[in-house]
């Protein structure tokens, strides 16, 4: 009786290459012997015609080849939701920081305080915050490309960030405990503090996990962003139970930061289940093959030849993150109902119309790419730069109408939600299709650098997206003419 094949995708003693056993491997087929791309899930970068004289790292078209048939496959997608998982993780503490807005402005800042830096605090925590969570994001972003934390070897940088979060994450629980009724100007420091540091770990732990992505097919850097905008929808639910609920601020607070202390400790646990897969090894392999068979020419990444070739995508990745922060979710969360009978009553418009509408068709939008990859690389660029012209689609609803200076032109709620639709699932769409994008412009040695690169690119875009709320602001509440 034939033996059936394992179901759990677990390496072999072979692959793990114990006691000696020979390496495998890797094949290439060339693309215009290829009758059908779809047969294989890992034929999905754009491939050349005509291949004969051109060296097999980079064909002609600008994106590097897959190995046409991999000897094992995804098998029940545990890559794809590992990765997914991770992207929840990258997003979590910002997620919960900014959930628990409620808990910090009032009840732990809101004491009978005679200073007047007290009051400061509470009136624009949310501002402080995101300068305190966004500068050392995009400092550390960019160290990370540069610098060679722990040996160059991701596996440090990954589970060193998260460890320092999930510590950080206890302190915050802890601080939640106590009573600092008595010592608000020392908790708000505290508290800072801990966002930057936190912030800074997430740096190089965004970072990192999109230059892991960046070795496997396509497909598994839109994993990241699916979660990633999975775990903004899971924080809005949790922010509209609460407010349904009207649950104690200090309890509900202590159970988002250990909601988002479980999320992490899952991220360490599912990232050492990594290389016992075989689908991961196989790619890791290849990557680490042309790694090693291009040190003899290079011992130090050719960061300006990776960057001329990804810039494209990376300029993608900024814009799409820069107009969506541009107007979520502070110019966003300001716009009111214009009719005051609609569907959705006035207690929930702002968290359903804003915060849970951005975020699941966002997530939904991040799903697409698995059935429909369209426009391709080198026209992404017009769907993500006509985009700009949401900014003052939202810029005539009703945002602040009682300080607002320039007249309400659009003033129907389901315009204004139908374009907060399209908001999100564009969001979701085109920033998975450019980081999915990015690291096929390069060589598979240089794969992890362009994700990278990208990934750098996101957080750049999203800071320059919030600093500019505040000039579309100023602009609807200045009348110029």
């Amino acid at each position: 009786m034939e033996k059936k094949p394992d179901r759990i995708p677990l390496a072999s003693m072979e692959e793990l290459n114990v006691e000696g056993s020979p390496q495998p491997q890797v094949k290439f087929q060339d693309s215009s012997n290829e009758k059908d791309s779809d047969s294989c899930p890992t034929c999905e970068m754009q491939r050349s015609t005509d291949t004969t004289n051109t060296p097999l790292h980079l064909q002609p078209s600008g994106f590097r080849p897959l190995p046409s048939k991999p000897p094992v496959y995804d098998r029940l997608n545990l890559v794809f939701l590992i990765l997914m998982l991770h992207g929840v993780g990258t997003l979590m503490p910002w997620n919960m920081f900014i959930t628990a807005k409620s808990y910090f402005v009032d009840y732990k800042l809101h004491v009978n305080d005679t200073e007047v830096s007290t009051e400061e605090y509470r009136a624009h925590f949310l501002s402080y915050l995101g300068v305190a969570a966004q500068v050392p994001n995009v400092i550390c972003n960019a160290l990370n490309i540069f610098v060679q934390f722990g040996g160059g070897t991701l596996t440090f940088r990954i589970i060193g960030s998260v460890i320092i979060e999930i510590i950080i994450f206890i302190i915050t629980v802890f601080l939640a405990m106590v009573d600092s009724s008595a010592w608000p100007g020392i908790f708000f420091y505290v508290t800072m503090t801990s966002v930057v540091v936190i912030n800074m770990a997430n740096g190089i732990y965004q970072n990192s996990i999109y230059g892991l992505a960046a070795k496997l097919p396509m497909k598994y850097s839109m994993a990241i962003v699916l979660g990633a905008n999975t775990s903004g929808t899971f924080t809005s639910l949790i922010l509209i139970l609460s407010i349904a609920a009207s649950p104690n601020l200090r309890t509900a607070a202590i159970y988002y930061f250990i909601t988002a202390l479980f999320v992490l400790l899952a991220c360490v646990d599912t990232y050492f289940a990594l290389p016992l897969i075989r689908f991961y090894r196989y790619y890791d392999r290849v990557t680490q093959k042309a790694i090693t068979d291009n040190r003899a020419a290079s011992t130090r990444p050719p960061y300006c030849k990776i960057f001329w070739k990804t810039w494209v995508q990376c300029f993608n990745v900024f814009f799409v993150f820069f107009v969506t922060l541009t107007i979520f979710p502070a110019f966003h969360a300001d716009i009111e109902p214009v009719d005051k009978n609609f569907i959705i009553p006035e207690k929930y418009f702002t968290p359903v119309t804003c915060y849970l509408c951005f975020n699941f068709f966002a997530m939904m939008g991040s799903l697409i790419p698995n059935w429909i990859k369209w426009p391709g690389p080198r026209y992404l660029w017009i769907p993500v730069v006509l985009r700009i012209l949401m900014i003052p689609y939202f810029m005539l609803c009703n945002y602040k109408p009682d300080k607002r200076l320039i007249p309400v032109l659009i003033d129907n709620d389901w315009a204004y939600f139908g374009m907060a639709v399209a908001l999100g699932l564009t969001s979701g769409y085109y920033s998975s299709l450019a980081m999915m994008y990015a690291p096929g412009c390069v060589e598979t040695e240089h794969a992890p650098i362009a994700g990278m690169m990208a990934a750098l690119f996101l957080v750049l875009g999203i800071v320059c997206g919030v600093n500019f709320t505040f000039f579309i602001s100023w602009l609807v509440e200045t009348k110029l003419f």
